[in-house]
């Protein structure tokens, strides 16, 4: 039996799911994510050579598989502060967003006030990084 490759290894962690939404990944397209993020060097234009602040970070139990959604939102932030990211996302729609107002108004949308939960916590407790 052939041993699967460091990234479908990664994809298995979750059993295909984005470890944060868990949503189904398709095939091609889902990130690697850092749970840890790593923080690279960047230069006053903006670019990085690539090289990393904590590259202890940058290890195979680190690694995750995340939608692109989830990943680009999460970025360099570490759990905790992406759940608040998130859970500023209503405050937002409510603040700049007419479209969102409206159909809240009309009742297509319902708040909950619950609290951001991400899919590794409820379904996978057993899954590790």
């Amino acid at each position: 039996m052939t041993q699967p490759t460091k990234r479908q290894a990664i994809f298995n962690k979750t059993g295909g799911r984005c470890y944060y939404c868990g949503d189904p990944l398709p095939a091609k397209g889902w990130h690697k994510d850092h749970v840890e993020a790593i923080r690279r060097n960047f230069d006053l234009t903006g670019r990085t050579d690539g090289t990393s602040l904590n590259p202890d970070a940058d290890r195979e139990d680190n690694f995750v598989p995340a939608c692109a959604s989830c990943n680009l939102q999460k970025g360099p932030l570490t759990v905790e502060q992406f759940r608040d990211k998130i859970a500023q996302f209503i405050s937002s729609l409510n603040a700049y967003h007419n479209q969102y107002i409206v159909a809240r108004r009309y009742g297509l949308v319902v708040e909950t006030g619950q609290n951001v939960t991400f899919w590794f916590e409820k379904e996978a407790k057993s899954v590790k990084p």
